[in-house]
């Protein structure tokens, strides 16, 4: 049993979806950043003039834009209160780069506006990355023991309560995800509607911008439901495990 959880166990076809989707949005979200980085908006505004400019319409003149390295690492850090902008983000004038920064400047804006699911997201990333190291190692040796001890019912309890909490952890990485999604969606559309208020982008370039965020946000709809299927499935072994004792 402890080898079919990598090989030769049937639950693995429930992560054959969620890969393919995953897979696909990653695919989606590369060409269609590609093809609209190519594409420059009509106002000429970089990736980095545009998130400045929606950070002081918002009052946010505190929130710094930097640049970092790497292609599409573009993220906000809400503990220094910095955006930080790719390379392919930060100085490019075109729409995709555009659309991208005014997205992290949507996650300040939820920050600063007390945006509740943020609020959730940020208070259980410490719990997070916690349940993230422990419950592969837990679930694992509760496994070994659940099918080893079988005989031995100190063992096979031990088992079953270590496959137990390694669940338990695991969940918590999936209710990360899932508060993600709001998160997200919410950025880009206060991304959106700020770029059209404002007459910073309109027409075909806000279109662009939009297929761009809209590409980027299937790629969280499918990291829940790997999350979700993984979960499905180590709830089903564990339960096999149990029945065999």
């Amino acid at each position: 049993m402890f080898f079919g959880l990598f090989w030769g166990d049937w639950t693995l076809l429930l992560l054959v979806p969620a890969m393919i989707f995953a897979l696909v949005a990653q695919i989606k979200v590369q060409s269609s950043f590609a093809k609209y980085n190519k594409v420059q908006n009509s106002s000429g505004l970089s990736g980095a003039d545009a998130a400045r400019a929606i950070l002081d319409r918002n009052g946010l003149s505190h929130v710094r834009v930097e640049r970092v390295s790497g292609h599409l690492t573009d993220h906000y850090d809400p503990r220094t209160n910095v955006i930080r902008l790719s390379e392919s983000t930060y100085d490019s004038r075109s729409v995709a780069a555009v659309g991208v920064a005014a997205h992290e400047a949507g996650h300040a804006v939820q920050h600063a506006t007390g945006y509740l699911p943020i609020k959730i997201r940020s208070a259980i990333i410490p719990v997070t990355q916690i349940g993230s190291a422990l419950s592969m190692p837990l679930f694992l040796i509760g496994l070994i023991l659940a099918g080893v001890t079988y005989s031995y019912s100190y063992f096979s309890f031990l088992g079953e309560l270590l496959m137990f909490l390694g669940i338990i952890f695991f969940a918590t990485s999936t209710l990360f995800q899932l508060v993600t999604l709001p998160t997200e969606f919410n950025a880009s559309g206060r991304a959106l509607k700020i770029l059209e208020e404002s007459g910073m982008m309109y027409g075909s370039d806000l279109e662009g911008a939009k297929k761009v965020l809209s590409a980027a946000a299937m790629t969280y709809v499918a990291a829940l439901a790997t999350s979700l299927a993984n979960l499905f499935r180590f709830i089903l072994i564990a339960a096999g495990a149990s029945k065999r004792r």
